[in-house]
């Protein structure tokens, strides 16, 4: 049964804004906060103001050096430092980046503290998610490394141990970098394989640091991969993993970018497939870890038919109140879409798919690339968890 929840969220983070053009544009943020307003979500999900994480908090992740350089970018966006990622093809510098980069990270670090010290079950921070920053390096769309603040944060405040799960279609490599050789930290991302898609990392070989074997579980997908091979995948390895790995708090990236409609990957899943993810994480949460759960956003581009239907329905899920699929996009939102953008916007919360899959447990296909990367990452990563990898 879930408890009190809260969103963590001011319009200031939408100001995480790199330009005309761009692929991570804010609008994504803007439209699902409007839809989940009309759907009656903030009804059930109170919203509190995203803080600032200070200098101190960000070097718990990130080094000095770099922290001083995303200031000079900020403050002299047309300077690039590349050696830094910073002015790069995909992250680009804008005015006041730092600032709002370090609000990402104080709203996830936000959410993380109020599920730790018990005042909600959950919350949920949607603009967050920006799992490619390094420690010393922006990437992919991402300055700061909110996820993994938030997770550094729970570990200093008495987290023994913490599970991290990326179903994002990019690999959700640093949050892993971050955390590689912590055994007190178990990070699973579902991603499209490596061998197609940026940033060409998360083979099912990358499994933790020397101190920290089975720390890391990496299960990448094939292209073309839609809702039930991607749930037969998730089914196969996140809930025994997790299981076996007991922590107190579970943390989850929800980029919505592995929809069929996404531009900028090749996996075939649809929001219904996405909400049958996000149930099986809220419901793992409460069978493992007393219900404490840290939801944040993340990648997602098919920014008007995909992104705010499917952070919707997370924000829905973690309210405790989840959206049943056939309920009707409110008329005011599609015609704010139409307005706005002279776009026909989708009628239904769903994209018509029964999310069905068939189970890992029923056999394996050795001709099926699926079931070789599904076997390859149980095969790997399972025996450092005590875990039987045989079906």
């Amino acid at each position: 049964m879930s408890g009190e929840a809260r969103l963590v969220y001011d319009d200031a983070l939408t100001r995480y804004d790199f330009g005309r053009g761009h692929p991570m544009s804010p609008i994504r943020v803007q439209l699902t906060i409007r839809l989940a307003e009309q759907l009656g979500i903030f009804d059930h999900l109170p919203v509190v103001p995203a803080p600032v994480a200070s200098d101190e908090l960000l070097r718990t992740v990130h080094t000095a050096e770099y922290v001083e350089a995303v200031k000079r970018a900020s403050a002299d966006p047309d300077v690039p430092d590349l050696d830094h990622g910073l002015g790069s093809d995909d992250t680009y510098n804008f005015a006041g980046m730092h600032e709002v980069s370090a609000q990402i990270a104080g709203a996830s670090v936000e959410a993380a503290r109020s599920v730790w010290e018990g005042e909600v079950l959950h919350a949920a921070n949607i603009v967050g998610g920006l799992h490619h920053a390094m420690p010393n390096r922006a990437s992919g769309f991402c300055v700061y490394n909110d996820p993994a603040v938030a997770i550094q944060w729970l570990l200093d405040n008495g987290a023994e141990r913490v599970a991290y799960v990326d179903v994002d279609v990019h690999h959700g490599d640093g949050v892993q970098e971050v955390f590689y050789n912590d055994p007190r930290v178990l990070t699973v991302s579902l991603h499209e394989s490596p061998t197609t898609l940026f940033p060409g990392t998360g083979s099912s070989g990358e499994i933790g640091g020397p101190d920290a074997r089975g720390s890391a579980i990496n299960v990448p997908l094939p292209p073309g991969t839609g809702d039930s091979g991607w749930l037969r995948a998730f089914h196969a390895i996140v809930p025994d993993a997790i299981k076996a790995f007991q922590p107190s708090i579970l943390v989850t990236q929800h980029g919505c970018d592995s929809h069929v409609e996404d531009p900028l990957a090749h996996l075939t899943k649809t929001v219904d497939g996405q909400r049958a993810a996000y149930l099986a994480l809220h419901d793992l949460a409460h069978q493992v870890c007393d219900g404490k759960w840290v939801a944040t956003g993340g990648g997602g581009y098919a920014i008007i038919d995909v992104v705010p239907r499917a952070w919707s329905h997370l924000l829905a899920i973690v309210a405790g109140k989840p959206i049943d699929p056939q309920t009707d996009v409110p008329a005011a939102w599609r015609e704010e879409v139409q307005i706005r953008f002279g776009r026909v916007a989708p009628m239904r919360m769903t994209d018509g798919r029964d999310p069905e899959y068939v189970d890992w447990s029923t056999g394996y296909n050795p001709d099926a690339w699926l079931d070789r990367s599904i076997k390859a990452s149980r095969d790997i990563s399972f025996p450092f968890l005590g875990l039987d990898p045989t079906y």
